[in-house]
């Protein structure tokens, strides 16, 4: 049986680890945690807060994620979007949910990413 999701892996392009650091962390508030030193020489990052863990990895010949995506519950949506909107990445509402106001950003290199507030 599924327990728990210990981690979404997201794809990146090559050397856009400080783009990513600006994103995950700036603008979605996650910390920087250390990658394994035998994971490390790949490239990429990882970001953590409480439970919520991302692992950004390198993929050559990178496309974006632009249907599947994560989605994050967030504790205010008016607040992350207004941090969204002062570094520049565009907020795109979808169809209701019920329960739920929802957005979607895109990470720096089009990934798609679902923020949700419980009503």
């Amino acid at each position: 049986m599924l327990k728990t999701i210990d981690h979404v892996q997201l794809a990146m392009p090559q050397g856009e680890e400080d783009a990513a650091r600006a994103f995950y962390a700036g603008v979605l508030g996650l910390s920087e945690v250390s990658k394994p030193e035998s994971l490390a020489k790949r490239g990429g990052c990882w970001f953590q807060r409480g439970g919520v863990k991302v692992h950004l990895g390198v993929m050559q010949d990178f496309r974006p994620a632009a249907k599947a995506h994560p989605a994050f519950v967030v504790d205010d949506l008016s607040e992350m979007r207004g941090r969204c909107d002062a570094a520049g990445v565009a907020c795109v509402d979808d169809q209701p949910l019920e329960g739920f106001a929802r957005t979607y950003v895109f990470d720096p290199f089009g990934n798609r990413i679902e923020l949700m507030e419980r009503l």
